[in-house]
Order: structure tokens, then C-alpha cells, then sequence
């Protein structure tokens, strides 16, 4: 489970340099990802990170596939595009800058489809001379081929509503349905083909997090499995076959320069994408969580936060270098694990023993892919229950990305969103600390916690909650870094300098609620699971205890954090309750607080947040340039490559002509 840097950016910021700043289409800034660490690396973990990262590389055009039945196809048609010459191709450049961002045309905080700026026949213009230019070779990522005009009409044809009707599948993932269509229904999403609510009913998924499911002329239900197929054939090759098959090749490389114990995580992880067997998969997060390298990756099907049902999961990778300037942190709150768990404000019955301390550390990333964005700033990880209850976590703090966009960012948001010249004082001071020591906390201390009942345990809350799943999840992972958050131990361990590293905190996740609204650009509903937990967490804590009011000054709203001591008296509130109901699996209570306090928003209040961030004139989606890993003469040399169009370009060239 992530943390996204939505709460992080809308409350601190470090200085306003922007250096990290490589490029910016719109409201997207495109920021340079550094992984210093990795100068320290020996040459065989440095030849380790280089074949992970080439594994990471060739699991990245899944993510398009599962994002819209389309993207595949577009991504192959824009990739043919944009090296014809500049004069007026900027706008499509610029689309397919945007569209390379979010892994397709939907963003990927908001859910809402990006419309491109250029019309339908300057597509078809700039494709026929593509054409020309020899363009389209090959049938790049399984797509149809085009060896003449007339393919190439009947390609733009097909692909025409998904990229220029607004009303044609407008958002990837729809929580909150329309015309009366449910969330499967209206979800733009590759996970269901044909597929309503009502189907799945009392449907058992055997493949949930790595399957397709498609309802045949027949009325059945059919799982079509993500795998590669096993080389002796007795598993015959599924969904996605061909990318991870190129990835287990990758895979069968790194294992040669893996370190003690992870050659084993590695062949579990080939096993799985071979078999495409949840069994296999158990297996490869049981050794991977028992496993500390200093090269560390993650490479799966792993979040279920596109799926409206909360079942299947979308393809991510990234490889990572540990941060030992800032490990110590994880490391010390790993193992206060039991301590921060004494001390939660549930009942007696929701609190775990023998906590196995979370497998701690700071990282930083040599390269991100799929549905892995720069504004993740922690996770934890495996998401299975049956593992974290027996083995334990993994919580990864990415310091790099953090650093990144901290720099990027600047103090202008908070400048003019804080409520106060206090509030501004104590973040520009302390807010960088409170960044820090909330992603901490959420993924460490958050994730990790709480008992599930004895019916739940061994099947998990998600099923019982459903789309309200990660909403909860999330939330009770913030309320449980905004509740530790003042405990004295964190000082007396050396990790927190100051009370008023709280207050940056607090001030934080009040404010976030007015500029996360800036991000949502059409309607009035709040579709993302992060967005709606923190706007839960504050509105509850509104209407409950009267801690925060709203500000009126000078044309301009304000969020305005009144009483400290209550607010704390409404995260206890909450997180009690948010703990009551993943523990008992209570869908109807989660339904109704996030349908109350998460969902809305005053579009009136969002247009205005809007203006006053045009003014600003700083980006609000960020885009990670990964950094670029080469092999030449045995030696593997890291570089910075600022453009994010010829990475993405080789990238699409591992599959350029198959």
C-alpha cells in the first residue's frame, strides 16, 4: 500500500530552487530522478540493478494494456509520431509527453481522460506521413499491423472515440458511476470485458490480482490469466505472454549477480510470471519480504487502486539502492513496531501481538515503471495478509522522489494556502521533518497494524469492503502517522526535534483537502482512493469536534486549523472506528462515512483554487525521468538523461519490431 506525495507537496516544500525541473507540458512537470547511492554499489550489485531495471523496462507496456483496451494500440500510433519533424507537431508531442506521464490518456491521480489539443485530422496528416517515413513497422506490443493507408485509416477509425470523444469512457476508474452504469460498467479499464456487478455477485475470482475477466457469449464468466506459460509446455502462455517472457530473461540475468538469498526471490518470481498461479505468487513475497539486499526491486502485479472492485491489480516495478543517510529513521520506527501499537485508539480485540517489526529502509530508485509513479514517496509491502500476519512488511521510504519533487516544488502553495503566517512559519521550519516522519509512520507503523476478527483473517477485509477498501486502507494509515505523530517517544529516539513537527503535520493534512482540489479538474466528486482519504479525515474531524473551520479573507478560502488538542480527539475518533470496520468487515459503515465526508466537493471552491494556482504558475502532476542504466565492456555506468522523450523511446524500443 502507497503513499502518495498529494499530502507531502500540499504541505511542505524545501526551498525554491525548481532545478530538479527537466521539462513541463501544461500542469505536468516533468522532474529528473536521481539515485546518488548507486556510485557505492560494487560492480556486481551495480550489474544486478542493471538487469532489474531492464526487467522494469519490459513489464511497462502491461500498464497501458490494463488502463484501457485502447492504450496499447495509441501508444503504438503516438511512438510512430512524434519524431517527425517539429513544425507543427508540438501539440501532439506534447499529448504524447502527457500520455507517456500517466501510462495512457487518463491521469493517473484523477481518472479523467486527457484531451488532446490537436484534432482528428492532424492526426490523420501527421500519421500519413509517418507512414511515409516508414513509421509503422513491425507490429510493436501485439498491435494490428499497418503496411498501407488503408490500414493505417482503418487503425485511426477505430482508436478515433477513445482519443477525442470526452464522452467515450471517460474515466479509468469510476467509483462513483453515472447514467446508470455501475463502477465496472464505467470504468474505462482493461480488468472486465462485458463484466457488470451483478455478474460478479457471487463470483469467485482464482487469479484475482492477475487476470482479465470476460463474460462470453455463453453468459460465463472466463479468467483470462496473466502468465508466460511454463517452458515445458504443461502451462500453456496467457495474457501478456509476450512481456514476461522478456522480462523472466532479464530476470534469469539478475540472478546470476544477486546477493545471498534473493537468486531464490528472483526464481519464485519467474516461477509466477511462468504459472500465473496465486500459490507461486505467495510464494515469491515470503521469501521477498524475509529478504534485505542493498539492491532491492519490486516487480508484480501488486495495487488494486484502478480497479472500481478492488480485486485486480495493475502491473508496477521499481528497483531501488538503500539510502543509508536517512535508513536509520525506518529502522528505528520498525522496531517500536509493538510500542506504537499499545499505544493505538482501538479496542482491546483489534490490537495485534507479537508484532513482527516491518522491514524498514530508505531508498532511493534507479528506475520506476507501470503503474509506479514519482509522487509514491513510501509503501509497504506485500499487500496479502497471510503474509504480513506469519512474515512481516516490507516499508520503503523514497527519499529521492521526495527530495525530487520537494525542490521542484517550491514554497509557492504554501504561501498561499496557509492559513496563517504561523502556519506558514512552522512548516517552512519544520515541514520537511513532518514529510518525512509522515511517510514513516503511514508506511511502517499504519500498514503494519491493527487484528483483523477471527472470521476476516484468513480471507482478508478487501472482500467485504470492496471498492471502500484502499479509502479505508489509506486513511487509517495517515490517522495513525497523524496520531503518533505526537508521541514523546519519537523524540526521546532521536527522530522528531520539536512539538512543532506535529503541528507541520497537522497543518498539512488540513490543508491538503483546498489544494488537492486543483488536481480534479471536471465534476464534482472525488474519484481517487488518496484524494478521498484525506478529505474524509478532515471533514469528519470538521463536523465532529469543530477543529478546523473555514476562512474567508480577501476573496480566497481558507482551511483553517483552529484547536490542536481536538483534532487529535478526531483522529482517535476515526481511526478507532476505520479500525472497528476493516476488522469486522463492516461495508455498510465505510460506505456511509466516505460517501458523506469523502466523495463531495463545492465546485465553486474548486474553481477558485484553481485560478489562484494558475497565478502561481507551478505545475500540479509530476512525471518522473528515470535515471539511465548502460552496459558496455562489463561495466554498467549510470546517466541523467533530462529527456524523457528519447527514454521513452527506448524504451519502446526493446519491442520496436516484433
Amino acid at each position: 500500500m502507497r503513499i502518495a506525495l498529494i499530502f507531502v507537496l500540499a504541505g511542505v516544500a524545501v526551498g525554491a530552487g525548481g532545478e530538479a525541473l527537466v521539462d513541463r507540458v501544461g500542469t505536468t512537470g516533468f522532474v529528473q530522478l536521481q539515485a546518488e547511492s548507486f556510485k557505492a554499489l560494487s560492480p556486481r550489485q551495480q550489474s544486478l540493478a542493471f538487469y532489474l531495471s531492464q526487467a522494469s523496462i519490459a513489464i511497462d507496456p502491461i500498464n497501458y494494456d490494463q488502463n484501457s483496451r485502447f492504450g496499447l494500440r495509441q501508444k503504438r500510433l503516438l511512438e510512430a509520431l512524434v519524431n517527425l519533424p517539429p513544425d507543427g507537431r508540438m501539440q501532439i508531442l506534447n499529448f504524447t509527453k502527457l500520455f507517456w506521464a500517466n501510462r495512457g490518456n487518463h491521469n493517473e491521480m484523477t481518472a479523467q481522460k486527457i484531451m488532446p489539443e490537436f484534432t482528428f485530422e492532424q492526426l490523420q496528416a501527421a500519421a500519413a506521413q509517418a507512414l511515409k517515413a516508414g513509421g509503422f513497422k513491425g507490429a510493436p506490443y501485439g498491435t494490428p499491423a499497418i503496411k498501407n493507408q488503408v490500414d493505417l485509416d482503418r487503425e485511426l477509425e477505430a482508436l478515433r472515440p477513445s482519443l477525442f470523444d470526452p464522452n467515450f469512457e471517460p474515466m479509468i476508474t469510476a467509483k462513483s458511476p453515472q447514467g446508470g452504469k455501475d463502477i465496472l460498467q464505467s470504468s474505462a479499464n482493461n480488468f472486465y470485458l462485458n463484466v457488470s456487478m451483478k455478474d460478479v455477485a457471487n463470483f469467485h475470482d482464482t487469479h484475482p490480482l492477475n487476470s482479465r475477466l470476460v463474460k462470453g457469449r455463453d453468459g460465463k464468466l472466463v479468467e483470462e490469466v496473466y502468465r508466460a506459460g511454463t517452458p515445458d509446455g504443461k502451462v500453456p502462455p496467457g495474457l501478456y505472454a509476450q512481456f514476461l517472457r522478456k522480462a523472466n530473461g532479464f530476470l534469469e540475468e539478475a540472478r546470476k549477480y544477486a546477493e545471498p538469498g534473493q537468486d531464490k526471490v528472483i526464481a519464485n518470481l519467474i516461477r509466477y510470471y511462468q504459472t500465473g498461479d496465486p500459490a507461486d505468487w505467495i510464494q515469491f513475497g515470503i521469501a521477498w519480504v524475509q529478504n534485505n539486499p542493498s539492491v532491492d526491486f519490486a516487480n508484480g502485479f501488486i495495487e488494486v487502486y484502478r480497479d472500481a472492485r478492488a480485486a485486480k491489480a495493475t502491473s508496477q516495478s521499481f528497483v531501488s539502492i538503500t539510502d543509508q543517510k536517512l535508513n536509520s529513521l525506518m529502522v528505528k520506527l520498525a522496531q517500536k513496531a509493538q510500542y506504537f501499537e499499545d499505544q493505538a485508539p482501538w479496542l482491546p480485540q483489534y490490537k495485534k501481538q507479537g508484532v513482527k517489526p516491518p522491514l524498514a529502509k530508505a531508498v532511493e530508485t534507479v528506475i520506476e515503471t507501470g503503474d509506479f509513479h514519482v509522487t509514491t514517496v513510501g509503501d509497504n509491502l506485500p499487500n496479502e495478509n497471510e503474509i504480513r500476519e506469519k512474515y512481516g512488511s516490507k516499508s520503503f521510504l523514497f527519499t529521492g522522489s521526495s527530495r525530487t519533487l520537494q525542490e521542484a516544488q517550491g514554497f509557492g502553495v504554501l504561501d498561499e494556502f496557509a492559513a496563517s503566517p504561523e502556519e506558514i512559519a512552522v512548516t517552512k521550519k519544520y515541514g520537511e521533518e513532518a514529510s518525512d516522519m509522515m511517510t514513516g509512520l503511514h508506511e511502517v507503523i499504519g500498514h503494519g497494524s491493527g487484528k483483523l476478527s477471527p472470521r476476516l483473517q484468513q480471507t482478508g477485509a478487501e472482500g467485504y469492503l470492496k471498492e471502500y477498501f484502499s479509502t479505508l486502507e489509506e486513511a487509517r494509515a495517515d490517522l495513525m502517522a497523524l496520531w503518533n505523530i505526537t508521541d514523546p517517544r519519537l523524540r526521546q529516539l532521536g527522530l522528531v526535534s520539536s512539538p512543532e513537527v506535529a503541528k507541520a503535520m497537522y497543518y498539512a493534512a488540513v490543508r491538503t483537502v483546498l489544494t488537492q482540489l486543483y488536481r480534479i479538474p471536471k465534476g464534482d466528486t472525488i474519484e481517487e482512493d488518496h484524494q478521498r482519504n484525506r478529505q474524509l479525515i478532515v471533514n469528519y474531524i470538521r463536523d465532529k469536534t469543530g477543529a478546523i473551520a473555514t476562512v474567508e479573507r480577501n476573496g480566497k478560502t481558507y482551511l483553517a486549523l483552529k484547536d490542536f488538542d481536538k483534532m487529535r480527539q478526531g483522529v482517535g475518533m476515526l481511526l478507532a472506528e476505520l479500525m472497528r470496520i476493516k476488522a469486522e468487515g463492516d461495508y455498510a459503515a465505510i460506505k456511509a462515512l466516505v460517501d458523506r465526508y469523502g466523495v463531495h466537493f463545492d465546485p465553486k471552491l474548486r474553481a477558485q483554487v484553481v485560478a489562484r494556482y494558475q497565478r502561481l504558475n507551478l505545475p500540479t502532476y509530476w512525471c518522473g525521468v528515470n535515471a539511465d542504466l548502460a552496459s558496455a565492456g562489463g561495466k554498467i555506468s549510470m546517466s541523467y538523461p533530462h529527456d524523457f522523450v528519447k527514454q521513452q523511446l527506448g524504451y519502446a524500443a526493446m519491442y520496436a519490431l516484433q
